[in-house]
């Protein structure tokens, strides 16, 4: 007699392909992760990371993605290492003081001095919490060659942006300056290594140290002024007072 053979459920012939399970999870965002990440997600990842103590040049990959919520390869859709993160965070820092201290020395004339409003905008915005501006100053001199590098890029571009100015106002109220480029460089090179100090001191230095600062600057131009002013061409032309 021959044996009746048991119909085998069609979910119990097919035979999964050795891996494809795997396939399958890996394709699936785990739980909690997101699909999809942008560049400024991962920055603002990074950003809450770091702290007083703690610098983004000492972040890891991994950390990093976890904070995004991201599988760790993912990390490299939008940047190729860590390197190229915090020189994307070194550029968005710089570029927002640049704004917030432009705006102020454009309302200088109206308000205060353009060094007294530059300064209190400066300290003011160090005072604030702000990431962005605590990592700009500490990548520059304890970071990699290339956080370095991004740093001063970044001074480079403020440098320039004073320059401007120096000139603008020096036409304006008919008075020289000596080498705008050199003191350009000079003050920004100042107030940011002054402000390295400001972070390590009390909340309430800060307006000692802001007078300090506004001296030193004021100091830088009122050289830069006396030079020009020495010429034997512009010797008859009274030094301008506009940066008092």
């Amino acid at each position: 007699m021959t044996p009746v053979r048991q119909k085998v459920p069609a979910q119990r012939r097919t035979r999964a392909r050795p891996g494809a399970a795997a396939a399958r999870r890996a394709a699936r965002p785990a739980q909690g992760r997101k699909a999809v990440i942008a560049r400024d997600d991962l920055v603002e990842a990074a950003l809450a990371l770091v702290g007083p103590h703690r610098s983004v040049s000492t972040l890891s990959l991994r950390e990093v993605a976890r904070q995004a919520g991201i599988a760790p390869n993912s990390f490299y859709r939008q940047f190729r290492d860590m390197d190229e993160l915090a020189v994307a965070l070194i550029d968005r820092a710089g570029q927002s003081l640049r704004s917030i201290i432009g705006e102020a020395r454009q309302r200088a004339p109206l308000e205060s001095s353009i060094v007294q409003a530059s300064v209190a905008t400066f300290i003011a915005q160090l005072r604030s919490d702000d990431k962005l501006l605590h990592n700009l100053l500490r990548e520059g001199s304890v970071g990699s060659p290339a956080f370095k590098a991004a740093v001063d890029r970044q001074l480079s571009f403020f440098e320039d942006e004073l320059r401007q100015d120096l000139v603008r106002i020096a036409r304006a109220t008919n008075s020289n300056i000596h080498d705008p480029a050199t003191t350009s460089k000079a003050i920004t090179r100042l107030v940011f290594a002054m402000g390295a100090t400001v972070l390590d001191q009390p909340r309430g230095r800060d307006v000692e140290m802001t007078d300090q600062i506004v001296t030193m600057v004021r100091l830088i131009l009122l050289g830069a002024q006396r030079l020009a002013d020495a010429r034997p061409a512009e010797r008859k032309r009274a030094p301008s007072k506009i940066y008092t």
